[in-house]
């Protein structure tokens, strides 16, 4: 199996860490919070490693990247991978239900299920699952935190401020 390399990548909303084998990206984390993704021990750090995956974040982050194209490497169950992909087709600055992601996949009756599957995502941003929101339109958990997914939704609509909101707080 080849060896894990990370390497982080500095950003509006803090330092996220890329992580992944060779060129595909496996985990991106959050610098604190619930989806917060430290480097284990058995990983090795290349701040070479990722270049394009970098690049197009950086773009995504300047409001010019509406699409990634990346070579990604998710783990999970194909319930999680259907949903993942399903995440890919939500077009920036929109966002659906719960509900309708399940729809969208053809388990109607699975949107809890769903829920758990957005949460598990190892790839925020690039499989956009800030997208996903509660069926009365609430906002809802996110591993960066509800004013990340704010300001990402923001951002790909092009209202963003370009200090995050958790940031403006300092």
């Amino acid at each position: 199996m080849p060896d894990t390399r990370y390497t982080f990548l500095d950003t509006p909303i803090g330092a996220l860490l890329l992580a992944g084998t060779d060129e595909r990206l496996r985990y991106i984390g959050f610098p604190t919070g619930k989806g917060a993704v430290t480097p284990r021990a058995d990983w090795h750090r290349d701040d070479a490693a990722f270049a394009e995956g970098r690049r197009q974040l950086s773009t995504y982050f300047a409001g010019r990247l509406t699409r990634f194209d990346l070579d990604l490497d998710p783990r999970g169950t194909p319930f999680q991978l259907a949903v993942w992909e399903e995440l890919t087709r939500i077009p920036p600055g929109e966002t659906i239900s719960y509900g309708e992601l399940a729809k969208r996949i053809g388990r109607p009756s699975a949107s809890r299920a769903v829920g758990a599957a957005n949460g598990a995502n190892p790839l925020p941003i690039v499989v956009p699952c800030h997208r996903v929101i509660g069926a009365a339109g609430s906002l809802t958990g996110f591993a960066g935190g509800l004013d990340t997914k704010r300001w990402l939704l923001a951002l790909e609509r092009g209202t963003a401020s370009t200090v995050p909101a958790q940031l403006s707080l300092l």
